[in-house]
């Protein structure tokens, strides 16, 4: 075998020049092509976030008109679960008749829970309810409730005087004071969004009489 001092020039030139070109060939498909895929790669990738934020940069002069719709919807949400609470207690609800009561000078004796009807969005809640007072009174007491924030329908009013009470299907009878002239009952339903389940709550359940605080 030649060694490659005993090569002519020539020939020691030509074993370089291949040598060089096994080298170069083994390089590239070993490190360099692997990493021109990597950066082809990466390329692509770039490209496709720069493609991205060019999509939402469009977006960008709506973000504040986007903010205020949702500040909007919000506050729509807030006076929605006022006029329609979610809550499972009724408690709130009595505690804003005996309110509208007390201010219209008629004493409301009485509470009982009639069947709940669940519909799609919300749940009703009637009440059998019954009250004593002066006429006007009772007139003044039924337009607070008609313009409260919250819904509450009134129907089935039955009234009579305080000589008659069972005329109007009273339950008991009290010892009405003097400036009372009648006596009235009715039913009232108010509302509860329906993910909750307002007939759950032990002070709700069907057919039983409320006792009402003073």
């Amino acid at each position: 075998m030649i060694n490659f001092s005993e090569m002519s020039g020539l020939k020691q030139w030509g074993v370089v020049v291949a040598g060089s070109a096994l080298l170069t060939g083994a390089l590239y498909f070993t490190m360099f092509k692997s990493q021109r895929e990597a950066n082809e790669v990466a390329q692509q990738a770039l490209e496709n976030k720069m493609r991205e934020n060019a999509e939402l940069e469009a977006y960008r002069p709506k973000l504040a008109e986007i903010e205020r719709q949702l500040a909007s919807l919000k506050q729509q949400l807030e006076i929605e679960r006022r006029i329609v609470p979610d809550e499972k207690e009724v408690d709130g609800f009595m505690r804003m008749l005996d309110a509208e009561a007390l201010k219209a000078g008629i004493e409301l004796r009485r509470y009982t829970a009639k069947p709940s009807a669940a519909k799609e969005f919300y749940t009703e809640v009637p009440f059998e309810m019954e009250l004593d007072g002066p006429y006007y009174s009772m007139l003044s007491f039924f337009d607070r409730v008609g313009k409260l924030e919250r819904i509450v329908n009134v129907s089935g009013l039955l009234v009579a005087t305080t000589k008659k009470p069972t005329e109007a299907k009273a339950k008991h009878v009290y010892q009405y004071a003097p400036n009372e002239s009648v006596v009235a009952t009715f039913t009232a339903t108010t509302f509860f969004s329906h993910d909750m389940d307002p007939a759950a709550s032990p002070s709700a359940r069907t057919g039983q009489p409320v006792p009402v605080k003073r």
